[in-house]
Formats: C-alpha cells, sequence, structure tokens
C-alpha cells in the first residue's frame, strides 16, 4: 500500500461536497451507531475482499484480493504480495517480493484504508456525514449508503460507506484521494464470531525468519 499512499501527494484535487440538511446527518448517524454495536457485538470478523486502486488520471488500476481478520481496532489483512498486521499501536507490513517488514506507528488516514470498519467508532472526530440513501451492493444484496466528508483537509476528500442492511456489518467503501485516486473495498464473504487471540494480530518473526526488519517509528 505503501506505494499507493504517494500518489496521494503528487496531484493536488479536492472534491466539493454540498452541506445537507441536519435531518441527513441525524438519519446516517442512527444507522452508523447500529452498525458500530454490529461490529461491537460481532465477536470478531473475518471477512474476505477485493479491492480495486484506480487513478482516472494516470488512467491505471490495480486489483488485490485477500482476507481480513478485525476485532476492536486490531486487523490482520493478508494479500498474495502483503501481510499487515495491526494490533491497536504498532503496524507490521511484510512485502513479499522485498522481503522485509515495515514497523510504523500508521496514522488515521493510513488506518482507514485498510480497515473500514473503524469508520464505524470514530467518524464523529473526523468526518461530517452529508447524505445517507440506500443502494444495491456488488453482491445484489440492499445496502445503507453514508456519504462523510472529513472536518479538515486531509489526504482523504471524500467517503461512501456501504453498509448491509439486514446485518449493518460493512459491505464495502470507496475512499476518494487527492490526485483522483478511488481505493474501492468490497465485501465477498464475512463472518462473525472468529475470536482471535491479541496474539494473533501481532507480526511473529519466526514465522518470517529471514526478512529484514526496518523500524519506521
Amino acid at each position: 500500500m505503501k506505494h499507493i499512499q504517494e500518489l496521494h501527494f503528487l496531484i493536488g484535487a479536492l472534491f466539493m461536497v454540498a452541506f445537507l440538511p441536519v435531518s441527513a446527518q441525524q438519519r446516517g448517524e442512527a444507522v452508523l451507531a447500529k452498525a458500530a454495536q454490529a461490529y461491537a457485538e460481532s465477536g470478531g470478523i473475518t471477512a474476505q475482499f477485493t479491492t480495486v486502486i484506480s487513478s482516472s488520471r494516470q488512467q491505471a488500476s490495480e486489483k488485490i484480493i485477500g482476507i481480513i481478520d478485525m476485532q476492536g481496532e486490531k486487523f490482520k489483512l493478508i494479500t498474495p504480495d502483503m501481510h499487515t498486521f495491526f494490533d491497536g499501536a504498532t503496524q507490521w507490513v511484510y512485502m513479499k517480493e522485498a522481503d522485509e517488514v515495515n514497523v510504523s506507528t500508521p496514522s488515521g488516514d493510513d488506518l482507514l484504508l485498510l480497515n473500514p470498519a473503524l469508520l464505524l467508532k470514530n467518524y464523529q472526530s473526523g468526518f461530517r456525514i452529508v447524505k445517507q440513501s440506500e443502494a444495491t451492493g456488488r453482491n445484489g444484496k440492499p445496502v445503507y449508503e453514508i456519504e462523510l466528508v472529513p472536518l479538515k483537509k486531509k489526504d482523504i476528500t471524500h467517503i461512501i460507506l456501504q453498509l448491509d442492511k439486514g446485518t449493518f456489518l460493512p459491505a464495502g467503501i470507496r475512499v476518494f484521494s487527492k490526485g483522483d485516486i478511488i481505493t474501492s473495498v468490497y465485501i465477498t464473504d464475512i463472518k462473525k464470531g472468529v475470536n482471535q487471540p491479541g496474539s494473533f494480530f501481532v507480526f511473529k518473526e519466526a514465522d518470517y525468519p529471514n526478512a529484514e526488519i526496518i523500524d519506521l517509528r
């Protein structure tokens, strides 16, 4: 993901979003409150996903398929080229091609790109709801769509979060960033009640004996 995040700073282009009436804010908050409760009561989630990262200006796109385990603010994300661990404070990113691990304390924007569920808990501190609507997800099921914009200017300029109408669990997210970069995450399968121990979300050097450790903190 690092090379994708670096693209955010190449071209500055802000998306302008109109401010809608307070009623839209209230409806969106009610849905997100139910979603936050559903996630908190899920007992841990494992989800298969497809991510598409596209840049209209560069006329390029990248598709990534993987699996993510989420429990509270912790997550473990596995793709063919990269393994990411986050224990709530520290993030380890193992890059297979380079056989190296970057250790960091990620920012809020970085985490939102990796773990959309964090929006359910933390949206009020950094985002404003501008619209709530209903739509059909990629799996054909009805979803709520919540549109958010950041309270302060940042790399992320606009977010559309999709929540399954039946379970209130995340169904997808589109993150619009500077440089006309769109990161779309679609959940293809999701299971609740997957209660992993805290050590599951911590990088284990023994599993990657030849990897170079690079501490960026």
